[in-house]
Formats: C-alpha cells, structure tokens, sequence
C-alpha cells in the first residue's frame, strides 16, 4: 500500500516538466517587462536629447 503513495517516475517527469514551464513562464515575463522598460527609457532619452538640441540650437542663433 505505501508503494501507491510513492511517485511513479512518470509522476516526476511531470513534475519536473511543470516547473520547467513555470520557469520559462516567469522568465518571459520578466523579459518583457525588461522591454517595456527599456522602451520607456529609450523614449525618454530621446525627449532629453531632443530637448538639449533645442536649447544649443537657441545658444547657437542668439
């Protein structure tokens, strides 16, 4: 009877098979909120940079 308490192998590779897929889950996740804050960030470098553009191209006229 304890034998049927007991994980079979296949009982394991299931396991197994399911955190793999939790894992690569998490990780996509975090890949794309990794991107989305790179995006962010790289959008708002260009309003800097455009905005010190601006402000040498005003020192240049004047």
């Amino acid at each position: 009877m304890a034998d049927q308490d007991e994980p079979t192998a296949l009982d394991r590779i299931d396991g197994a098979i399911a955190r793999i897929e939790a894992a690569v889950a998490a990780r996509t996740r975090a890949a794309n909120a990794l991107a989305r804050r790179h995006a962010a960030l790289k959008s708002r470098m260009a309003e800097a940079v455009a905005a010190l553009d601006d402000v040498i191209a005003r020192g240049s006229v004047g």
